[in-house]
């Protein structure tokens, strides 16, 4: 009788994206974040199995914080320089976004709006394909996404 082999399932990381922070790896990770009117933009070269993702705040830089991943226009060319640095070429990358909800209702801005506004514009200026786009409404939501496979999850808060 011939034993069936027993293969271990692939080693798979675990981080959670605080606010103004990027990560890109060639590890397959799961990144978690939790977002209110702040946005996440999930990158991923589907033939590499190479990803990553941001969490920005606000969508574009004050004078005196220019190039904090505070910010969109910061963040998102930061983490396509980052999984470019990796390996990745701009045209096999795909793009999920998420967040920019509107959850105060007491403090109503454009805010929530003007962050997805600021990544779905920014991805389509530098021509990588946008696969979902989940954002605004009233609700936060806590996302998971598998840096190797684009796989997503929404939970809304």
């Amino acid at each position: 009788m011939i034993a069936a082999a027993r293969f271990a399932p692939p080693v798979r990381e675990n981080t959670y994206l605080h606010p103004g922070f990027i990560f890109a790896s060639r590890t397959p990770t799961t990144v978690s974040a939790v977002l209110g009117s702040c946005v996440a933009v999930c990158l991923w070269e589907p033939r590499l199995a190479i990803g990553g993702a941001n969490h920005f705040l606000l969508p574009h830089s004050e004078a005196c914080e220019k190039g904090s991943p505070r910010y969109g226009t910061t963040a998102v060319p930061a983490l396509l320089e980052a999984l470019e640095r990796l390996g990745c070429r701009r045209e096999s990358l795909r793009a999920k976004v998420f967040g920019g909800a509107s959850i105060n209702v007491a403090f109503q801005s454009r805010l929530s709006a003007e962050n997805a506004s600021v990544a779905l514009t920014l991805l389509e200026k530098i021509q990588i394909e946008v696969e979902v786009v989940d954002t605004l409404g009233s609700r936060g939501r806590k996302i998971v996404f598998d840096t190797d496979t684009g796989r997503s999850e929404v939970r809304y808060l």
